[in-house]
């Protein structure tokens, strides 16, 4: 259901063709294929669980997702090293994780969301993410909190 009304919302706001995404903590893949099946122009999915990378590599294969990177990194690693744009950054850390402000902020640090970009972090309702700046709103369904920044 979150899933759903997540993409109902998106496609009133992106043009999913043109869009680069990046997907971190990507677990099994799932946001990276929902992106993949709206014909994204590229979606990198990024994951430190090898058992995860292997997972989403086997399926990128087996469905022959070209446009799919796959990458086992550490998530905050990874956005210090960037320098791609994107125009969709999707992050669902563990909801237990203590640092989503630190998680938040680095990404707007480091300037990798291209211009009229969003933002999306999943959490639950114990994470408040409103005081950080391009914060535009918080929807929830059921358990799943999505936090959005625009800049």
């Amino acid at each position: 259901m979150a899933k759903e009304a997540l993409f109902n919302i998106l496609q009133n706001r992106i043009d999913f063709e043109d869009a680069n995404v990046l997907d971190l903590f990507s677990g099994t893949g799932n946001m990276a294929y929902e992106f993949f099946s709206r014909e994204c122009k590229s979606i990198t999915a990024v994951d430190q669980n090898s058992k995860c990378v292997s997972f989403i590599k086997k399926t990128k294969d087996e469905l022959k997702m070209s446009l799919l990177e796959v990458v086992q990194a550490d998530c905050f690693s990874f956005v210090k090293g960037a320098y791609k744009k994107y125009d969709i950054i999707f992050a669902d850390p563990p909801y237990d994780m203590p640092n989503y402000t630190e998680l938040v902020e680095l990404i707007l640090e480091k300037k990798i969301l291209a211009e009229d970009a969003i933002l999306i972090v999943e959490h639950s309702k114990n994470t408040n993410l409103s005081q950080i700046q391009y914060y535009s709103s918080t929807r929830r369904y059921g358990g799943v909190h999505f936090s959005f920044f625009e800049v």
